[in-house]
């Protein structure tokens, strides 16, 4: 043991050591780790398996390289905002230019630089360390035990992997989310109940790996431990880009041929704020006895749309029909031929931007990424998530100022903000914890205790009272740019909130709370001198029966642009604008016009016979 105690190799294993425990920094702040001993087994298995393929620690530090870079964010991430780094921040890295990241650090980027100095300086030493002693190499017969043993162990996985896990014995399954009946999962076949099935790659067709033999391994767990989780962190981030490509490419071809109707050279800019999670009958601009809007009813250009529903409840779905041709009653299946509003304002000679205080890559993110990626300018800012810690929306309004501050005439912004995402109390600062008493200062509440129900509403109407706050501080820019503008706010879906008697919380379920979202219109004097008609016939329409499918056709009707295949009766802002059956997934596609609302869920049920879905 005197060997280990020599300063070169203590200084290596110390290293190491430091390494391994980034995951567990979150017990220093008093928060909990998941699957801790899972995590800390599968370093130790990492560390064993380098040290017995490599046998010196010199040979594989260069494979620390990463980890050491991305060390300062790790702990940033995980001190801040509760996670480490995720597929959607590699993203972020990847697509951030070193220009928009001296922007958004501003000052910051200086202290930035010199943790990553430290960082490189660290590595370094610990090359020199790695190098001059010998005392770790392994030598003897064991290594190749150890070696053995591994190989197995990757055999045996792979084969569960490939051919699926024997089923018999299996714990009972988990209870689904809310969302679950959207994320189209499809049941086993009864011939396949037996197994859990595998990847199918070598088309082979042999028999599941019995239940026992199945190793303890699991990659979350992989991808949560430290250093050597990185690789399955950038192997979800390879898979996301390729299911990315994927959906992009259904639409690769399409093009709309729009142009703008009579273009001039005059500054214009239309903005598209996408809300989350927000309800309608808590703006107070909609009649809510409390006054969660302020400083929006003060705005003198704006015209609220009271009667507008969503088709179905959950983002990714809802957000593909508000930006796109995408019919309603198309919105649960994936991917979409066409491409979205953002190339017809592009072929218009608009300059196009997205700025999100959303999630890049995702089960339920990557269909709306697909239609953000066609835009010239792409930021996703959010560095925490939905229910835990993250940016508030008011990070997205130094990139709009950026954006509007460019030289180019004719731009069309996309806010995508986080709005009423759960944990409610997590969308606003303090200073907006205006109801009580309220989730602040609660460590991991559960949306599912009915107990709190005072306080997720309290906090819930607090988070729209943020939103009315930024939302004028975008109209405030908008009037300081000066440009001719028009924007549009309109939410993606509602919330439920135990109300009455109802035991309803969240949002993915059947009741008018969750499809009927607020939205708005909001223009600048010198769009209205520029476009009357448009203001006539948006305050003419303001009062009609209205879907998130009429945002597409209004949005592009708003820059006065005109393109191949229009449905102007589709623009409520338009002479020829018509009112069209309005479907909600409820049981089936059902006519909301055409229903009841059952019992303080105001659960949708059409009084006819709902339409099946397409399989």
């Amino acid at each position: 043991m005197r060997h280990l105690l020599r300063p070169a190799t203590l200084y290596l294993l110390l290293t190491h050591i430091c390494l391994s425990a980034v995951p567990f920094v979150p017990l220093l702040l008093g928060k909990p780790v998941a699957r801790p001993w899972q995590v800390l087994g599968i370093e130790l298995l990492a560390w064993l398996a380098a040290w017995a393929l490599l046998r010196r620690p010199a040979r594989f530090h260069w494979l620390l390289i990463p980890a050491f870079l991305a060390l300062p964010t790790e702990l940033y991430l995980l001190t801040y905002y509760g996670q480490g780094i995720s597929t959607h921040h590699l993203g972020i890295i990847a697509e951030t230019s070193p220009m928009e990241a001296i922007e958004f650090l501003g000052s910051k980027v200086w202290l930035m630089l010199a943790v990553l100095a430290g960082a490189v300086a660290w590595w370094f030493t610990t090359l020199r360390a790695a190098r001059s002693t010998r005392q770790l190499d392994w030598n003897d017969g064991s290594r190749w035990v150890a070696l053995a043993a591994i190989v197995s162990g990757v055999l045996v996985w792979g084969y569960g992997h490939e051919f699926g896990v024997s089923a018999q014995d299996a714990p009972a399954a988990k209870a689904l989310p809310p969302l679950a009946h959207l994320a189209k999962a499809k049941p086993a076949p009864a011939k396949e109940a037996a197994a859990v099935i595998g990847a199918g790659h070598t088309g082979l067709n042999l028999p599941p790996l019995p239940r026992w033999a199945q190793l303890p391994f699991d990659f979350e767990a992989f991808a949560q431990s430290w250093p050597f989780g990185l690789m399955a962190r950038g192997a979800d981030y390879y898979k996301e880009r390729q299911h990315l490509a994927e959906l992009g490419k259904r639409s690769s071809n399409f093009r709309f041929g729009a142009r703008q109707s009579a273009p001039d050279a005059v500054p214009e800019t239309v903005v598209l704020v996408l809300g989350e999670s927000s309800r309608y009958d808590r703006w107070s601009l909609n009649g809510y006895a409390r006054d969660t809007n302020p400083l929006l009813r003060k705005e003198a250009n704006l015209v609220t749309l009271p009667d507008v529903i969503t088709a179905v409840s959950a983002t990714r779905l809802s957000v593909p029909v508000i930006i796109s041709r995408k019919p309603a009653m198309k919105s649960l299946k994936d991917g979409f031929a066409e491409k979205s509003f953002i190339t017809a304002y592009k072929e218009a000679g608009f300059k196009t931007y997205w700025l999100s205080n959303q999630i890049s890559f995702g089960e339920y993110d990557t269909p709306v990424s697909v239609f953000a990626k066609e835009a010239d300018v792409i930021q996703f800012m959010n560095l925490g998530g939905f229910t835990n810690n993250s940016n508030l929306d008011e990070i997205l309004l130094d990139p709009l100022r950026i954006a509007l501050e460019d030289t180019s005439p004719k731009k069309l912004i996309v806010l995508h903000s986080l709005g009423s995402h759960w944990n409610y109390s997590q969308r606003y600062p303090q200073a907006f914890d205006k109801w009580q008493p309220s989730l602040k200062g609660m460590d991991k509440p559960v949306y599912t205790d009915v107990k709190l129900k005072a306080h997720l509403n309290n906090s819930y109407d607090s988070s729209i009272l943020y939103t009315d706050w930024f939302l004028a501080q975008v109209i405030g820019k908008l009037k300081g740019a000066e440009h001719r503008s028009a924007l549009v706010y309109v939410a993606d879906h509602g919330q439920s909130l135990y109300d009455g008697s109802c035991k309803l919380g969240f949002h993915g379920h059947n009741t008018q709370y969750d499809f009927h979202v607020p939205a708005f219109v909001w223009y600048s004097d010198a769009y209205r001198g520029r476009y009357p008609d448009k203001v006539d016939q948006l305050a003419k329409h303001r009062g009609a029966k209205l879907a998130t499918e009429n945002m597409f056709h209004t949005l592009l009707d708003l820059g006065d642009i005109r393109y191949s295949g229009e449905r102007l009766e589709r623009s409520f802002v338009n002479p020829a604008f018509k009112e069209h059956k309005r479907y909600v997934d409820s049981y089936g596609w059902s006519d909301y016009d055409n229903a009841n609302f059952k019992g303080d869920c105001r659960e949708v049920m059409d009084k006819g016979t709902p339409l099946k879905r397409e399989k």
